[in-house]
């Protein structure tokens, strides 16, 4: 009972740790584009690599959609059949042309509601998860609160101009970012064209991808159109290189397929993922270990510039009762961009080959890939509670 509530005390404290420092250290530099606004931003790390007003609160038209889906991807249950009511029948713009009464999966429904920009899928699934729309709409923004979005508003869930409903570019690169490290969401603004069972006809629905540059951009792989006469032009992209996953925003941008090209261009080639820690490599010559490998975009130049600042951890705090020894922190320019927990061989929390005989061997990846903060948070408690220990 006393190592449980250890545990539980702990959690909240490892978190913060494993979580990498996120969008400290904005770096943006010249792009020539023809969006009102615009962002980059590294996905892994939550940096932001470019921005263009991209604090500027504007319309964001069919961009809600992405987080509609993910709340309801959270809170919902893929498998359900919902029912298309008379808002989401009714409702004005874009359409999969649900039938009233139609019965289609949730899971159907979120692709129609990406690929195809659904608004009667946006409202079918709002009242299903949210009881209501007005109810779905509050765990929007919700949600919104968690993530970091403070500049953002919504009212809907489907982006049709309303009073006060407002989104940055900035904002909007971290709901990107936030919700590609889901898997389903990135299956399904990854697909280019999908088959749904259309009851009461002889042939299925066939949606296809409005996002066009998952044809036009090696990598690319999401993730949502948009497009009001009063918001424009509007598009969330992301693409993956080398297994490093980047994600563009641009705002009221009537060139925005080849703008996005040239930021995700910018993105990969002026900031790769720089390499500060390896797992299953002793830190220095303290015989410790970090609890993953660590990565972080940086110019050539800003790497010449990260310093490592080691702060030990007292035996008795709440840290040294958990086994941490020290954190490392790295900053830029004074600010912090990551940090690593310091243990001991043999600690749940050493990275893959601390203290098991695989000391120097090269890890699977950066952790935060290969299992990241919830997946060292299991191997920890699977340590502290498996038979014997």
């Amino acid at each position: 009972m006393k190592r449980i509530r250890l545990a539980a005390l702990c959690l909240f404290v490892l978190a913060s740790a494993l979580v990498p420092a996120g969008e400290s250290g904005r770096a943006s530099a010249a792009v020539d584009l023809s969006a009102e606004a615009a962002a980059l931003i590294d996905v892994e790390s939550g940096r932001i690599l470019y921005s263009l007003s991209g604090q500027k609160k504007m319309k964001i038209a069919s961009l809600t959609k992405i987080m509609t889906a993910i709340v309801a991807i959270e809170h919902g249950d893929l498998s359900d059949m919902v029912k298309t009511g008379i808002n989401a029948y009714g409702v004005e713009g874009s359409s999969v042309y649900l039938k009233l009464g139609e019965r289609m999966s949730l899971l159907h429904l979120l692709y129609g509601l990406m690929l195809r920009s659904g608004n009667d899928a946006a409202v079918a699934i709002a009242e299903h998860v949210g009881g209501s729309v007005d109810g779905f709409v509050l765990m929007m923004n919700e949600k919104a609160r968690q993530i970091g979005m403070d500049d953002t508003t919504f009212k809907n869930p489907h982006g049709l101009d309303a009073d006060g409903h407002l989104s940055t570019a900035e904002d909007l690169a971290r709901l990107a970012a936030y919700a590609l490290k889901h898997p389903v969401f990135r299956e399904i603004v990854k697909t280019p064209v999908i088959r749904v069972p259309n009851p009461g006809e002889p042939w299925d629905r066939l949606w296809r991808n409005k996002n066009k540059l998952l044809h036009l951009y090696p990598g690319a792989d999401g993730v949502k159109t948009g497009y009001t006469k009063a918001a424009g032009r509007c598009l969330v992209s992301s693409a993956t290189r080398g297994g490093r996953q980047l994600a563009a925003v641009t705002l009221n941008d009537g060139n925005d397929w080849a703008d996005h090209a040239r930021l995700l261009d910018y993105g990969f080639g002026r900031f790769p993922a720089r390499e500060l820690y390896r797992a299953g490599e002793p830190f220095e010559n303290t015989g410790w270990y970090g609890s993953r490998t660590l990565t972080y975009p940086l110019t050539d130049d800003e790497y010449g510039r990260v310093v490592r600042v080691v702060e030990s951890v007292a035996a008795d705090s709440l840290d040294g009762r958990f086994g941490i020894r020290a954190f490392v922190l790295y900053r830029l320019d004074g600010e912090e961009i990551g940090r690593l927990p310091l243990v001991e061989p043999g600690h749940p929390l050493a990275g893959k080959g601390g203290g098991s005989g695989d000391a120097g061997r090269p890890a699977a990846g950066p952790a935060s890939v290969r299992d990241g903060p919830f997946g060292m948070m299991k191997r920890l408690m699977h340590g502290l509670f498996e038979p014997g220990a």
